[in-house]
């Protein structure tokens, strides 16, 4: 092979190595941009999925604290609605209570809706209304130790605080009998205290 065919071949084969090599350098570049970019987009969806779990983190915290006051609020109400209602309650059975003093205190309480005063041959039981009495029992002066007739035990007291009374001890119960309450036993009758000239 002669000197030119040797430099034509020798300039083919540069000529066409040096492209090639351009071409595997591109081609391993773009290998390594696609890597990059995979990565990137990787670390991107990582942050996003941080952020997101972040933010989720953030809102049920405040959503748990929102809730947490909403409850302590809603408790706080109820406390202080069951506080005014007790008040209410107290002054009320205050206005309604027995007093000896004062000889209309009955007047305006639903249990005395009906009563119209002493009436002969009649007891007034408030709740219960007029109810007939045996002559000899008329205008009777209860006293401690003796004992109440069982036809006249079932008209027991239904409020004893609006008398000013303590409950009754187990046992026994209060009774009206005429104007008077008496707190008996229950099984026997037996008169154990009286609260006389009621109303």
């Amino acid at each position: 092979m002669n000197r030119l065919t040797k430099a034509a071949v020798l300039g083919l084969v540069l000529a066409t190595a040096a492209p090639m090599a351009a071409e595997a350098q591109s081609r391993g570049d773009r290998r390594e941009n696609r890597r990059d970019y995979r990565e990137d987009r990787r670390d991107d969806r990582q942050d996003y999925r941080r952020e997101r779990r972040d933010d989720r983190r953030d809102w049920r915290q405040g959503e748990y604290d929102s809730r947490r006051e909403y409850r302590e609020d809603r408790r706080d109400d109820r406390r202080d609605f069951r506080e005014e209602r007790r008040e209410d309650r107290q002054d009320f059975r205050r206005e309604q209570r027995w007093d000896r003093n004062n000889r209309d205190w009955w007047r305006g309480r639903n249990d005395f809706r009906d009563y119209r005063g002493a009436r002969n041959g009649y007891w007034y039981a408030p709740s219960y209304g007029y109810y007939r009495v045996e002559p000899r029992y008329y205008g009777q002066r209860w006293q401690r130790g003796h004992y109440l007739p069982s036809s006249y035990r079932s008209y027991y007291v239904r409020d004893p605080y609006a008398y000013g009374l303590r409950p009754a001890p187990r046992g026994y119960r209060y009774v009206h009998a005429g104007n008077d309450i008496v707190l008996i036993a229950i099984a026997t009758g037996l008169i154990a205290s009286v609260l006389s000239g009621v109303y």
